[in-house]
């Protein structure tokens, strides 16, 4: 992709920005009768955005959205293989910024939630390639110092500690809280969750996001009207 094209791609990113995730995941499903969605996915069964299972540590910071980059982490054992210390570096290092990092987790049967992998220096490290946001399905720790860094965390809530852990992959497809994302993805996330989409639908997106927030906002319009009635709404 040359310089302009990739210009025109993250000015559509950060104009994404000032939506919410619902909508987002609104315009790529699949809903009958709607002019206004892109049929990327089912959408109950697409896996294009996150369940309960994590939450918004930040609310506060409002929408991210950019590239995906992917990791995979667990606890430390002989015979897992482990990665050299640099992949994931020069995975964010070759990924487009803005980049939201989404790590997979997997742990040996209860140490599950005791892993508060992501913390203060961890951060550090990922804020200096770009990264904005990162969803992982495992706690994180160090909650003053990220949110002073402005680094957007999706995960399963807040612990203090870790044991020994391992990277065992990077820049391959993971699946966080039921969304499968691979490299180089679309992340849309909010307070409300993660939703993702190819990065060469961008344009359509944002056309189709932008109309659906202008009807939305006509059609609420009349519930706020002086007078409005349910005979009246019957009869528009």
């Amino acid at each position: 992709m040359d310089e302009r094209a990739r210009r025109e791609e993250i000015k559509i990113i950060q104009a994404l920005r000032k939506f919410d995730t619902a909508t987002i995941c609104n315009v790529v499903a699949t809903y009958p009768g709607s002019d206004l969605c892109l049929k990327l996915y089912d959408a109950w069964r697409g896996e294009y955005y996150t369940d309960t299972s994590i939450r918004c540590i930040y609310p506060d910071q409002g929408p991210v959205c950019g590239y995906a980059a992917t990791a995979w982490y667990s606890d430390e054992r002989a015979e897992h293989m482990k990665m050299d210390r640099w992949a994931l570096p020069e995975q964010l290092d070759k990924t487009p910024r803005p980049i939201i990092l989404v790590a997979k987790q997997t742990y040996s049967p209860g140490l599950e939630g005791l892993s508060g992998l992501f913390g203060g220096n961890m951060t550090t490290q990922f804020k200096a390639f770009g990264v904005e946001g990162v969803l992982t399905d495992g706690p994180i720790r160090d909650y003053v110092e990220i949110r002073e860094m402005k680094v957007q965390y999706l995960a399963t809530g807040l612990t203090s500690g870790h044991g020994p852990v391992q990277l065992r992959g990077v820049g391959m497809p993971v699946e966080v809280a039921g969304m499968t994302v691979a490299p180089g993805d679309i992340v849309h996330m909010d307070q409300c969750g993660a939703c993702k989409f190819p990065a060469d639908k961008l344009p359509k997106v944002l056309e189709y996001a932008t109309e659906l927030i202008g009807r939305e906002k006509k059609e609420q319009a009349r519930f706020h009207e002086p007078g409005f009635s349910l005979e009246k709404w019957k009869s528009d």
